[in-house]
């Protein structure tokens, strides 16, 4: 069969367009690690010599990035002053980390990917996994920063609301675990917003530990806030009002065994959090720009890390609320609702 001519010419446009933003990824990470974004919004209309005396860096290779960002449309460009700057859009996306919409961070987990596709490319072939402990550092810090944007503007502020009286708990004193919790983001945010409750965040990954501990050590939440290297199947503890798993449970190898030692350590009247990416039950619900992205991380680092454990389920990035109400049920719980969601994330919560 011959191919449409306009269709051909259409979907060679949109990988010309897929291949541009593929090798930008990498000049995304070096505008965030070298400054150039944060510089550029800060100090307005700049030459290249400018930006790369504001940030140190050398003319010649800071000329050459913001030519790719230019055409990229990542930042702005005058031809008449042969000057850069940054529209308001621009800048809150790439320089702001506290924005509700800062996305600079994707650039190190899309190199960590990078870096470790001749792993994965095994895995393929001999259906082993790869552990969270064998991935690039790149990936620990990018994870990190990526989900604390919708941590940082809705999980006090819309995620917790949303639980059945799990803020007047919170507000009175209650006991919170925080399974899964890396480099300990979403637990600290929590424990700067209910200074009468105590938390616990639990990860088997050292690194992430020993990172969550000295973000407790500087935010001085110490009195607080208490980190350990635990496994989702044994962490310590009884009695929990609160466990959450953020953007984890996933990536488990056995998510019903992780969930039912929680039913052994939760409270009888506590409750459990679950926040997961954004998907419908369906494939065909996912086909769109978030479920591309979700499904390209999924096949990267979500499968083979749960496939690198025991059981090794690999419910992936794009489970859908009905499998994961599968699995609550059979970790031992018996209500389960979708308390709200986010273009990006379901947040689903969970009682004995």
């Amino acid at each position: 069969m011959q191919p449409d001519q306009d269709r051909l010419n259409a979907f060679l446009g949109k990988m010309l367009d897929d291949i541009g933003a593929a090798m930008n990824a990498s000049l995304v990470q070096l505008g965030d690690k070298l400054g150039l974004y944060k510089a550029l919004a800060a100090g307005g209309p700049m030459t290249p010599s400018e930006l790369a005396g504001r940030t140190g860096t050398a003319e010649r290779y800071v000329r050459e990035w913001l030519a790719a960002q230019a055409a990229s449309g990542y930042v702005t460009y005058d031809a008449t002053s042969a000057k850069f700057s940054m529209a308001p859009e621009q800048a809150i996306v790439f320089a702001d980390d506290d924005s509700p919409v800062f996305m600079a961070a994707l650039g190190d987990i899309v190199a960590a990917t990078v870096h470790d596709c001749d792993k994965i490319e095994d895995a393929f072939r001999t259906g082993r996994g790869v552990g969270w402990n064998k991935r690039h550092p790149c990936l620990f810090c990018g994870t990190a920063r990526f989900f604390r944007t919708s941590y940082l503007h809705h999980l006090v502020q819309e995620w917790l609301p949303a639980l059945d009286g799990v803020v007047e708990k919170l507000e009175r004193g209650a006991v919170v675990a925080d399974v899964g919790c890396g480099h300990g983001v979403s637990t600290l945010l929590m424990a700067e917003a209910f200074p009468k409750s105590r938390f616990f965040g639990f990860d088997a990954h050292p690194g992430s530990i020993e990172t969550a501990r000295k973000s407790t050590d500087a935010a001085d939440l110490s009195d607080r806030v208490a980190f350990e290297v635990q496994s989702a199947k044994s962490f310590k503890g009884t009695d929990y009002d609160l466990v959450c798993f953020f953007d984890c449970l996933h990536d488990m190898g056995d998510p019903v065994g992780a969930l039912k030692h929680v039913r052994k350590t939760i409270a009888p009247d506590g409750t459990l959090m679950i926040i997961e990416p954004f998907a419908g039950d369906r494939l065909e619900d996912n086909l769109n720009p978030v479920g591309r992205i979700y499904y390209a991380g999924s096949t990267m680092v979500c499968t083979p890390t749960s496939l690198d454990q025991e059981v090794g389920l690999a419910l992936g990035a794009q489970a859908g609320e009905a499998r994961l109400r599968e699995v609550a049920k059979a970790g031992g719980f018996s209500r389960f609702r979708r308390a709200t969601q986010t273009p990006f994330n379901m947040i689903l919560e969970a009682r004995p």
